[in-house]
């Protein structure tokens, strides 16, 4: 799951990404255009209710291209983005 906030003051919009507890199990990394593909620089952390969350912080009307990446190279999409591509997600915000 995406959720998306309003424009703050600056134009920017916080970006959440969100994935269940155990599925897939191990370590996850949300990574894309937004991060030069690199797998370190946005891991999912668990949260208080079990799910696990990145945030970003992008420029209002940024177009993200993205995949996860869990433990054992699996790559994969998220379902409710906007859009798909052979190359991953892609949402607007």
């Amino acid at each position: 799951m995406i959720k998306t906030a309003k424009p703050d003051s600056s134009d920017v919009v916080r970006v959440t990404f969100v994935l269940p507890a155990d599925e897939p199990t191990g370590a996850v990394s949300v990574v894309g255009d937004f991060n030069d593909w690199d797998p370190f620089a946005h891991p999912l952390r668990r949260r208080g209710n079990g799910s696990r969350s990145a945030v970003l912080r992008v420029p209002a009307g940024s177009k993200l291209h993205f995949r996860y990446l869990a433990e054992g190279g699996l790559w994969f999409d998220d379902e409710t983005a906007e859009k798909h591509d052979p190359h991953g997600s892609i949402i607007a915000v």
